[in-house]
């Protein structure tokens, strides 16, 4: 029989053990860690769980499987360097003159846009980094130093405790060697981004995923071992043309050559999705975003059902398909949210509030806090327009020789016009999703309505040369 005093102790024991036990996840959730994978140039309808016929994306679609894919997700711009801009930020890259994809000084220039992305944006990094996190990028960054623009500030200026870039970032990069069936030395691309920072190294194409996700998974533990929370990028850029398979799955169609990175990403993602949900403590205390950053590329990805590519402000270019993952938070694992309506700019004030920090007090997002739909809670949208503008030098791509000029999202409803805001174009999303039907003439009053919130929103962006390239 035990003692009085051992049983009085064992109890206390087993008592204190439980309220540990119970205490823990409330702790963890005070600060959870969080990994964003931000693809480039895939499309919506491209994850094999979003609709994909033609390849299969196994580790993706168990992510999805285990929390929630969304339906109406946006990006805040069609080409990649403003949507990375938007989804760092909080903002409308409009606000820092980024508003298509960063190239050479002189093209940026005649464009209207800034040479790189000002170090005093509000990055959701920083943030992060000022709370204790640790912080790190792997994959591409596009947001400043690029071809001959190599006085750009390093990656580590905003926010990031450590960086591995491609050849658009200034800081340590991983840079693709390419090599085709039979070939026996491999090629060099984008050979001069050597001297965008110091510790470059090369890696096949091919593979170059898992060169990020192994510097990903060993800044992980390295946080672990510190006892840090982290949030990490980890932005793939395989299926951004030019593509090139491994040997052994080589094709010879541009839809093909596509389809096979897009399962290679997969599978080489997949390593890090697998080390996430194979640690109880990983799993029990991260959440992991998946999306892309603007439409595909004509004739490689596809959008879907929706209207449009890359560079188009129809759906098909802004219009993302985004994952969600986190056991311990997302209600109604495997469910499909097809009725919130949200965007990049509302994941930085969501972040922050989920995780329970807070901006400045003199930081003003565009974003809203969706966390309650981020996390399965409920159906929740936002409840101001969503508004877009064209990059300033597409005004025709794909054949398409007048693409509109400006574009919002309000309720359900979708208008699309010229800078001056004729032309116009209204889409009622909920009954035609896929843009087909110009309801402008029946609905004048829907159009009298919206259009001029958004000239007005046009008008107080700072302004590109996108007028003046038509």
């Amino acid at each position: 029989m035990i003692s009085q005093p051992l049983l009085s102790k064992c109890l206390l024991a087993l008592g204190l053990h439980c309220l540990l036990w119970l205490a823990w996840p409330l702790q963890a959730a005070t600060s959870p860690n969080i990994v964003l994978v931000f693809i480039d140039d895939m499309g919506w309808g491209d994850f094999s769980c979003f609709g994909n016929k033609d390849a299969s994306t196994p580790h993706v679609d168990q992510m999805a499987a285990e929390g929630i894919r969304f339906e109406q997700f946006y990006v805040n711009s069609p080409i990649c360097s403003p949507s990375r801009t938007a989804i760092s930020t909080g903002q409308y890259p409009q606000r820092w003159q980024i508003t298509s994809y960063l190239a050479h000084r002189a093209m940026n220039q005649k464009r209207g846009m800034a040479q790189w992305l000002d170090p005093a944006a509000p990055m959701l990094a920083r943030f992060f980094q000022q709370a204790g996190y640790r912080t790190g990028h792997f994959g591409k960054w596009h947001m400043g130093g690029q071809r001959d623009v190599d006085d750009a500030p390093p990656i580590t200026a905003y926010g990031f405790d450590t960086s591995l870039t491609n050849f658009e970032g200034m800081g340590p990069k991983l840079l693709p060697l390419t090599l085709k069936p039979a070939q026996k030395t491999p090629g060099k691309i984008w050979a001069e981004a050597e001297r965008l920072g110091p510790g470059h190294r090369w890696m096949l194409r091919s593979e170059i995923t898992s060169g990020f996700v192994s510097e990903a998974m060993e800044f992980i533990e390295h946080a672990r071992k510190e006892q840090k929370p982290f949030y990490i990028n980890v932005w793939p850029d395989d299926v951004h043309s030019p593509f090139w398979p491994p040997t052994h799955r080589w094709a010879e169609t541009k839809r093909a050559k596509y389809l096979s990175v897009l399962e290679e990403m997969d599978r080489q993602l997949g390593r890090l999705f697998d080390h996430l949900r194979s640690d109880v403590e990983l799993s029990n205390n991260t959440l992991v975003l998946i999306c892309s950053d603007n439409g595909p590329e004509q004739g490689a990805g596809s959008a879907g059902p929706f209207r449009g590519y890359k560079t188009h402000l129809y759906e098909g270019g802004i219009r993302s398909s985004l994952i969600a993952w986190g056991p311990s938070w997302i209600s109604h694992s495997g469910s499909v949210d097809r009725e919130s309506f949200f965007s990049a700019i509302d994941l930085v004030p969501t972040l922050l509030d989920f995780t329970g920090l807070q901006a400045t007090v003199t930081t003003k997002f565009d974003g809203e806090i969706m966390t309650q739909a981020l996390l399965g809670k409920m159906s929740q949208s936002r409840s101001k327009p969503l508004f877009f503008r064209r990059p300033p030098d597409r005004n025709q791509f794909y054949g398409v020789t007048d693409l509109p000029d400006l574009a919002m999202r309000s309720d359900h409803w979708k208008l699309l016009c010229e800078y001056d805001g004729s032309q116009v174009e209204l889409y009622d999303l909920q009954t035609d999703p896929s843009e087909t039907n110009n309801l402008a003439a029946s609905k004048k009053e829907i159009v009298a309505t919206l259009l001029p919130k958004l000239l007005q929103w046009h008008l107080e962006m700072p302004p590109d040369n996108g007028a003046q390239l038509e």
